[in-house]
């Protein structure tokens, strides 16, 4: 038996995806009360919020079938048209009468496909892609970056509360995607920039301790620094946003760049090396792997070095 949630009078919501980001997010939402009714791809992930008190579905169907508002968190935009059906008849039905949510980071573009398609089917659409990893999904404070219709995108707003700290209007559809294309670039381009400056003052043999300590008493003090300085000085590598999902970051802010002739040097420097990583093994660890990238140079460098260095009596 699957657990209901809410009275017949009370609205229903609902939750797809229950990824690295999805399922602490839903966990916030069923902690904070909300009738939520959930599903996922792989069905193990939904378990705990079973035990929160949400409804597990037995398929998407069923979760646009018993809620009006239905939030989604999945892994790309391929991944997005399978479980909604796009393209297909089922799509239409899923969608008519229903707030599709999508919170996942695709291209502007796709985003304003999507909300074109849900809307010829009778639908209303909001993106709401979020800044903010791991950590902060399980503690709620995220910050949303919402586009889309404005009445649909303040009906929203208020329901995203226990996910996210903020939850800010950028525009029409496409608009909060771009504002996190603009943020993320930023965010790849310091995690990279991190990496490298704790890969400088290990190889300087510096402690990292007091390194971290330096760093957070001063400006360049952050949650970022707070979280990532110890990872990097450890090599924990634990997920909080994946080095594959880093590195599709990069691309699709490149993309959005080219399309407007605007350069983007640091972006595509951090894009290489988080490719690197990739190449490396690292494709579902902590985007912060993208320092194995900078210390494999360092060694191929050093091999140079030696191969090159005359040869003494």
């Amino acid at each position: 038996m699957t657990q209901e949630t809410g009275s017949p009078d009370t609205p229903v919501y609902g939750f797809v995806g229950l990824g690295v980001m999805g399922q602490p997010m839903a966990l916030n939402l069923a902690r904070a009360g909300t009738p939520l009714i959930v599903w996922n791809r792989t069905p193990d992930r939904a378990e705990p919020l079973r035990a929160a008190g949400a409804r597990v579905a037995a398929s998407v169907e069923d979760v646009f079938a018993r809620a009006r508002v239905v939030f989604v968190m999945l892994l790309d935009e391929a991944v997005t048209d399978t479980v909604l059906g796009r393209g297909g008849p089922a799509f239409g039905k899923l969608v008519a009468g229903r707030v599709v949510v999508s919170m996942g980071s695709t291209a502007p573009e796709y985003a304003r496909g999507l909300a074109a398609d849900v809307h010829a089917a009778g639908g209303r659409f909001v993106e709401a892609p979020v800044s903010g990893s791991r950590k902060p999904a399980e503690a709620g404070e995220l910050v949303a970056m919402l586009g889309g219709d404005r009445d649909t995108v303040e009906e929203v707003r208020p329901l995203l509360a226990p996910m996210c700290r903020e939850a800010i209007p950028c525009g029409g559809a496409g608009s909060g995607l771009l504002m996190k294309l603009a943020v993320n670039l930023y965010l790849n381009t310091t995690i990279a920039a991190l990496a490298e400056a704790v890969h400088f003052a290990a190889r300087q043999d510096l402690d990292l301790e007091t390194f971290r300590a330096v760093v957070d008493s001063g400006q360049l003090a952050s949650g970022v620094t707070r979280v990532k300085v110890p990872m990097l000085a450890a090599h924990d590598f634990t997920v909080q946003a994946a080095t594959a999902d880093a590195h599709a970051s990069t691309r699709l802010i490149a993309d959005a760049a080219r399309a407007v002739g605007i350069a983007t040097p640091l972006l595509d420097l951090s894009s290489d090396l988080y490719a690197e990583s990739v190449r490396l093994g690292n494709a579902r660890l902590d985007m912060s792997s993208v320092l194995t990238a900078i210390e494999a140079r360092t060694e191929a460098r050093s091999e140079a070095r030696t191969d090159t260095a005359p040869d003494r009596l």
